[in-house]
């Protein structure tokens, strides 16, 4: 079987440079060429989509989220699908990625690690198993050079939760208020220190028992392994929009 051809927008970055190394040991993708502004590499790096002259099956854009318009049309025009690994879009951008959905297939998450994605639907369980006798904290901790709080991941694992407790309310700070803890709310907490790649944990606090479901980033190599695996995926998928959960769904 002939490799997966991918097209790394935003190959040199630190991302993209992990999701290059993994490629060049694998049987089952191999990179086609690159878009960026700078970089060097062993396949071709172009610093514009409207220059790329070379086959790919797959785009996985680790990029920036200002490149959303200009990536989509590229990719509808080829009919190539994509995978966006890229966060912070905005609305604009996000209806350019949901339009191209409408005509080839895009996977968009704002977390790639296979792990936290199958904690996520352990996460609906626990929430819909448990009911609202358990309290539900999210606690995550990230290296001190990251800039937003709560990450990302974080969101989409209280958001999880909140596909079961519908009428939930997020709460990030207690500090303002005395009293006593909600049974519809969903705490939020950040940690932000040294080197740490990432740290999920959810907590169901119910009485006498607490359960608590977590996961820890080793490296940002699983981000891009998780990456490859969606391309994997969205190859041979319909047009249509999808998520890291449907990759998990396909492999139990």
């Amino acid at each position: 079987m002939n490799p997966c051809r991918i097209l790394i927008s935003g190959c040199s970055g630190r991302l993209g440079s992990v999701i290059a190394k993994i490629a060049a040991d694998s049987r089952e993708i191999t990179v086609a060429c690159g878009v960026d502004r700078v970089g060097t590499a062993a396949f071709p790096i172009l610093d514009s989509f409207s220059k790329v002259d070379v086959e790919c099956d797959v785009i996985i854009d680790v990029s920036h989220h200002t490149v959303a318009p200009e990536l989509m049309e590229f990719a509808v025009s080829k009919n190539i699908p994509v995978v966006v690994c890229t966060t912070g879009h905005t609305e604009e951008e996000e209806a350019a990625i949901r339009n191209a959905a409408e005509k080839i297939p895009v996977l968009k998450s704002r977390n790639m690690s296979l792990g936290i994605n199958v904690m996520m639907e352990l996460v609906r369980r626990a929430a819909a198993a448990l009911g609202d006798g358990y309290d539900i904290e999210v606690v995550e901790a990230h290296h001190s050079k990251k800039l937003d709080a709560p990450s990302g991941t974080a969101l989409m694992l209280a958001d999880a939760a909140k596909e079961v407790r519908e009428d939930a309310e997020y709460v990030y700070d207690r500090t303002p208020y005395r009293r006593e803890r909600d049974k519809r709310e969903i705490g939020i907490h950040s940690v932000r220190g040294g080197t740490i790649v990432g740290e999920h944990s959810v907590i169901f606090a119910g009485l006498d028992e607490v359960i608590t479901l977590s996961h820890s980033a080793g490296s940002r190599d699983l981000f891009a392994s998780g990456a490859i695996k969606a391309a994997l995926f969205v190859k041979n998928a319909n047009a249509g929009f999808y998520t890291m959960s449907d990759v998990v769904r396909a492999l139990v």
